[in-house]
């Protein structure tokens, strides 16, 4: 950690300009989730009270109640669905950069090999240069939309 500090400064990069503005920012946003919170306080406060007029103190309690714990319910199944999907693309992006590292070296490994024979070198190194771009070229426009 050390090493930082100097190493920021010869970048040209102000580390007490950038932990000035984070903390400033940090502080900020904890003022307005703050503020937030009591205005979600008193929100509940007066459906508490309306449900209360309207019905009775035990059933607007109970009412209020139920549809928290459904809100927390929703919030902990979507949490679980993110998380499930997450789990999915990675599971994905690892299949796809091990397929892409066994051809890569099967490639590598018969290529010296393929190389001696002169059919190979004169079609055979124009055809892979096609595919690979083929190939690259296939990637890329999946990973754009």
């Amino acid at each position: 950690m050390n090493i930082l500090a100097p190493l920021a400064a010869l970048l040209g990069i102000e580390v007490e300009t950038i932990t000035e503005r984070v903390r400033n920012a940090v502080i900020i946003n904890a003022v307005i989730v703050l503020l937030g919170l009591v205005g979600v306080i008193f929100l509940v406060v007066a459906a508490f009270l309306a449900l209360a007029d309207a019905l009775s103190p035990i059933y607007a309690a109970l009412i209020l109640a139920a549809v928290f714990l459904v809100l927390a319910l929703c919030v902990y199944f979507g949490m679980k669905l993110g998380e499930g999907r997450r789990k999915h693309e990675q599971a994905v992006k690892r299949r796809s950069s091990e397929t892409g590292a066994f051809v890569t070296t099967a490639a590598l490994t018969a290529l010296p090999v393929l190389l001696k024979s002169p059919l190979v070198r004169t079609l055979g190194l124009p055809a892979a240069a096609i595919a690979a771009f083929l190939l690259v070229r296939g990637n890329s426009d999946k990973s754009d939309s």
